[in-house]
C-alpha cells in the first residue's frame, strides 16, 4: 500500500511539473469544496460568504504569471469582505498566495506581504474572535500559518536557485570540457602535421638527391648508381616506417601500436649520415654533455636539425657543404646549422614565421622559450642558429 501511494506521488509530482496549471486548479477545487453540501457550519451558508470564497480562490489560478499582483488582488477582496464582516473559508487563499510571492520574489518583498498580511491576520481576530485568550490562540495560530508559508516559500527559491546554479556549473563544464577537447584535438592535429612534415620533407628529399645521382652515375658508374638506389630503397622504407609509427598514435587500440623511441640527440650521426649519402657533405661537431637532456627537448633539437639540414640539401646547391653544431653551456643548449650555399632561396627575406620548414622550428623551440634566427649569412649560403635556456624549463611531454 505505502509503496503504490509513494508511486502515485511521484505521478502527481511530475504531473504537476509537465502540467502546472492542473495543480493550481486542483488547489482552486479544494479552496471550494467547503462550498459544496452537506455546508460546514455557518461560513458557508450565506451567498455572501460562497462570493467571497470564490473571489478569494479564483485569482490562485494565474498565481505562477503575476505572484504579487494575486497577493495584492487577494488581500484587497479579504479587505473588503472584513470591512462587510462576512466570514469565509476562502482566506486560505491568502496563505497560498503569500508561499507564491516568498517563492518568485525577492526576501523583501517576501518579508513586507508576510508583514501585511500579519497585520490583517491581527484586525481578523480582533473583529471575530476578541482579545481574550480565544483571540490569543487564533492569532498565534494563523500567524505561525503565515510565518511558515512564507519560510517555506523562501526556502523553496534558495532550493530553486542552487539547483539552477548546479545546473549552469554542470553545463558550463561540459562547454568547457568539449572546448579543451576540440583545443586538444587541434593541437594533437597540428603536432602529427608538424612531424610528418618533418619525415616527409627530409626523407623524401633524401630521396629525390639520391635518386638524382644514381641517374647522372647510371651510365658511367653503374656500381655507385646501383649503391645509391638502395640506399634511396632503404630510405624510403624508414620514412614508411616512421609515418606508420606516427599514425599509429590514432588508433584507439593500444594494444595494436607498434611504438618506438623518438629520436634525440644520440640519432643525429645517424642524420648526418644520410644527409651526407644524399651528396651533401657535413661537419657535425657537440661540446658539453647534451645527451643528459630531457627527452623532450632532444626531440626537439633533432627535429630542428632535420628541418635545417632538408633544407641544405634542397636549396644550397651542388657544391655546398654543410655544419651542424650542438653546444650544451649549462644554461642554455646552442644549435647552429650553416651550409655554404651561394644561390637564393624561395625563403630568403622572409620572416622565420613564414613557410612551413621555419614555421616549425620556430614552434618547437618555442615550447622551451628559445629564440630562433634563421636568414642569409654575410659571407654566403645559409645559417639557422637555435638558443634555448635549460636552466629552470621543465620537460614537456614528448612527442
Amino acid at each position: 500500500m505505502s509503496r503504490a501511494i509513494s508511486q502515485a506521488l511521484q505521478r502527481a509530482v511530475a504531473l504537476q511539473r509537465r502540467r502546472p496549471m492542473l495543480g493550481d486548479a486542483a488547489l482552486v477545487l479544494l479552496l471550494l469544496l467547503p462550498l459544496v453540501p452537506p455546508h460546514v457550519g455557518d461560513m458557508a451558508t450565506t451567498s455572501h460568504a460562497r462570493l467571497f470564497s470564490i473571489a478569494l480562490t479564483l485569482p490562485l489560478l494565474v498565481r505562477r504569471r503575476w505572484p504579487l499582483g494575486v497577493l495584492v488582488l487577494i488581500a484587497a477582496v479579504a479587505g473588503v469582505q472584513w470591512a462587510l464582516g462576512v466570514r469565509a473559508f476562502g482566506d486560505a487563499a491568502l496563505l497560498v498566495a503569500l508561499y507564491g510571492v516568498a517563492v518568485t520574489q525577492r526576501a523583501l518583498v517576501a518579508a513586507t506581504a508576510t508583514v501585511v498580511l500579519e497585520v490583517g491576520i491581527f484586525a481578523a481576530v480582533l473583529r471575530w474572535a476578541g482579545s481574550g485568550g480565544d483571540g490569543m490562540r487564533a492569532f498565534i495560530g494563523l500567524s505561525g500559518l503565515a510565518v511558515a508559508a512564507a519560510v517555506m516559500g523562501s526556502s523553496t527559491q534558495s532550493r530553486r536557485a542552487l539547483v539552477e546554479s548546479l545546473r549552469e556549473r554542470a553545463q558550463r563544464l561540459e562547454t568547457e570540457r568539449d572546448q579543451q577537447g576540440r583545443l586538444s584535438a587541434a593541437a594533437e592535429r597540428a603536432r602529427i602535421a608538424r612531424e610528418m612534415h618533418d619525415i616527409v620533407a627530409h626523407n623524401v628529399s633524401v630521396m629525390i638527391a639520391l635518386a638524382d645521382g644514381a641517374g647522372y652515375a647510371v651510365c658511367e658508374d653503374p656500381e655507385r648508381a646501383r649503391i645509391a638506389m638502395d640506399a634511396t630503397a632503404q630510405t624510403g622504407r624508414q620514412a614508411l616506417t616512421e609515418m606508420r609509427r606516427l599514425l599509429g598514435v590514432l588508433r584507439e587500440d593500444e594494444g595494436s601500436r607498434d611504438l618506438a623511441p623518438q629520436p634525440g640527440l644520440a640519432q643525429l650521426d645517424a642524420l648526418v649520415e644520410q644527409v651526407r649519402a644524399a651528396g651533401l657533405p657535413v661537419s657535425f661537431e657537440v661540446t658539453g654533455a647534451p645527451e643528459t637532456l630531457p627527452a623532450g627537448l632532444q626531440l626537439a633539437i633533432y627535429r630542428i636539425a632535420q628541418e635545417a639540414l632538408t633544407n641544405a640539401l634542397k636549396h644550397a646547391g651542388a657544391d655546398a657543404s654543410a655544419t651542424v653544431s650542438v653546444r650544451h653551456r649549462g644554461d642554455r643548449l646552442e644549435l647552429t646549422v650553416t651550409d655554404s650555399g651561394g644561390r637564393s632561396r624561395p625563403d630568403s627575406g622572409t620572416s622565420q614565421a613564414q613557410g612551413a620548414g621555419l614555421r616549425g622550428i620556430a614552434e618547437r623551440a618555442a615550447v622551451y622559450d628559445g629564440m630562433v634566427q634563421a636568414g642569409p649569412r654575410p659571407s654566403g649560403g645559409w645559417q639557422v642558429a637555435v638558443t634555448i635556456p635549460i636552466a629552470s624549463v621543465p620537460d614537456p611531454v614528448a612527442v
